[in-house]
């Protein structure tokens, strides 16, 4: 499990990348690294403490830290749902804070506010097949970095890529179900 001071350094790198400060607030901080560590041992991953997770990863993946909302808000609110990430002008006290719509996926808020277990039951055995594969939800797509080639599987492609931090612009679709046939 990530410590503290692991959890702070990652954020910093990372949002240093992208031009955001952590939040000033060091008492903030704590309670929102505390809530990413506690998530890490509850799921084995660091959601965002400021929204509900199912402890499902596939359900999960958009509100790892850093969520894939993140870059949208601080696009335009100056600052994550959390607040964990933000821009100067919200230190230097020029960018008031506002409220910031959830952007995640009705489905997906549903699935967390209904109590899904936090452990996946296990599967009934099926036949062998990679261990990449699996079935798609309804309204999943497979998206593809054009800069790098990595590849998601969900509804919208991520708002920064995860591997070259290009833009969500860079992603295209991949068309999937479709059958070649040999000639």
């Amino acid at each position: 499990m990530s410590t503290i001071d692991e959890l702070r350094m990652k954020a910093e790198s990372d949002g240093g990348s992208r031009g955001y400060y952590l939040n000033p607030n060091e008492e903030m901080l704590d309670i929102l690294f505390s809530g990413m560590q506690e998530n890490e041992r509850r799921f084995g991953y660091t959601s965002c403490p400021c929204r509900l997770a199912t402890g499902n990863f596939d359900l999960d993946k958009d509100i790892v830290c850093p969520c894939d909302y993140r870059d949208a808000d601080v696009d335009e609110f100056g600052y994550c749902y959390c607040a964990l990430y933000v821009r100067r002008d919200v230190i230097d006290g020029q960018n008031p804070p506002r409220p910031i719509p959830e952007r995640r996926h009705l489905r997906k808020l549903k699935a967390a506010m209904s109590g899904t277990t936090s452990k996946p039951e296990a599967p009934e055995a099926k036949p062998a097949r990679p261990a990449f594969a699996r079935e798609a939800t309804a309204g999943e797509r497979l998206w593809y970095c054009k800069q790098c080639g990595y590849v998601a599987f969900r509804e919208e492609p991520p708002h920064l890529c995860p591997i070259c931090k290009a833009k969500r612009e860079v992603f295209a679709e991949i068309a999937i179900g479709v059958t070649f046939s040999a000639r």
